[in-house]
């Protein structure tokens, strides 16, 4: 078999956990791993007979589907690597991979209890396959874990008690079939724009692929990239009915600033960098958990820069403004600086303190402050 081209065919064992139920640990050692590997061939034996002709490998770590679908799937590249060094005939084609002093083999087959918490845990499995074997079996595959992929009772029991936790269900999955899955639940919760660029990202990554969020927000694809639209680009493009009363404005625009952090927690689950779209001349900026735009430069007729901080409720700090006071009240807005996370806040202010020689204190404003023209400013007035 090894002078013959082995094609991986990824699925992973899928374990949904009894509402409340919480793994006490995220990996199997060697000794469990390899128990487990046996019991899981002999499931898919039964499915589909001809995977005895392909090497099967478990990784003995219990993920979430946000560690395995991130691009180049480094969690599956890494099981297959390693598969591919064991020689033939080694345990009987059937190879596992567990933990030892605590560790995986391999970082990228260390999950992170970051994403311990939900209600569904995944075991990696990879088929490797003679390459005039792989297209039948992948097909094979396919068919059968959809309809009869419920793991067997030994395996399923072997977990309950290995693990100490209590299983509503124990199934086998194509890595199509998790991702298929992945599209419906980003979908239920309005998140399908989140899914059309994740997709591109996972399966087409030199294609680009744009999309808008529920509330509108412009999102696009590209070269291992995500980039929204700035969210004072979007506020220009939304009518202006009212000059006196910015209530809806404010209104939606805290919308769209939450809707951003949740693709933000999201796309950096999936490891996928978020940044702003270019706008003409200026460049958006990234760091760990914020983005920012500058706007303009400092102006040596308007005061010196003051930080502000926009609020909304249940959200906190939703945007910094640096802007700049001229002598008859008007204000003019230098940067905004978005937090998306709440650890995120110490950081930008600092950045936005040492770039414009000022105190990392901003004041805060309450609310969200727009202009005379319904555009995030600051306040054309000093604030006591």
């Amino acid at each position: 078999m090894e002078a013959q081209t082995l094609l991986a065919l990824p699925a992973v064992l899928a374990l949904e956990l009894v509402e409340g139920e919480v793994p006490p640990r995220l990996s199997l050692d060697r000794d469990e791993a390899a128990e487990l590997v046996e019991l899981i061939a002999a499931d898919l034996h039964g499915l589909v007979p001809q995977v005895n002709q392909a090497r099967l490998a478990l990784a003995g770590a219990l993920f979430d589907q946000v560690e395995l679908l991130r691009p180049g799937f480094p969690v599956w590249a890494t099981l297959d690597e390693l598969a591919r060094r064991v020689p033939r005939g080694h345990l009987e084609n059937v190879i596992a991979f567990g933990s030892h002093a605590g560790h995986m083999p391999a970082l990228p087959l260390e999950p992170s209890p970051q994403f311990s918490g939900g209600p569904m845990r995944l075991l990696p499995l990879s088929l490797l396959a003679p390459e005039a074997l792989a297209d039948d079996l992948s097909e094979q595959l396919e068919v059968q874990l959809v309809g009869r992929g419920e793991a067997g009772a030994l395996t399923a029991d072997w977990l309950m008690r290995t693990l100490g936790i209590r299983l509503e269900h124990v199934r086998y999955l194509s890595r199509n079939d998790l991702l298929a899955l992945t599209c419906v639940q980003y979908e239920h919760v309005n998140l399908a724009a989140l899914w059309s660029l994740l997709e591109a990202a996972l399966l087409t990554p030199y294609r680009g692929e744009s999309a808008v969020t529920a509330r509108g927000l412009a999102l696009h694809y590209a070269n291992g990239k995500v980039f929204a639209q700035s969210p004072t680009q979007w506020l220009a493009g939304q009518p202006h009915e009212s000059r006196d009363d910015h209530a809806p404005r404010r209104h939606a625009l805290a919308g769209i600033l939450f809707e951003l952090r949740q693709y933000a927690a999201l796309l950096d689950a999936h490891q996928l960098p978020l940044r702003l779209q270019p706008v003409t001349d200026r460049d958006g900026e990234a760091g760990t958990g914020y983005l920012l735009e500058t706007l303009t430069t400092i102006e040596s007729d308007y005061g010196s820069p003051t930080l502000f901080a926009h609020e909304a409720p249940g959200l906190g700090v939703v945007a910094i403004t640096v802007a700049q006071r001229g002598a008859g009240g008007s204000a003019r807005a230098l940067a905004h600086g978005y937090p998306l996370q709440s650890q995120a806040l110490g950081p930008l202010l600092a950045l936005l303190a040492d770039r414009y020689g000022i105190a990392a204190e901003p004041q805060a404003l309450g609310r969200i402050v727009l202009d005379e023209h319904g555009a995030l400013g600051a306040p054309a007035t000093a604030l006591h």
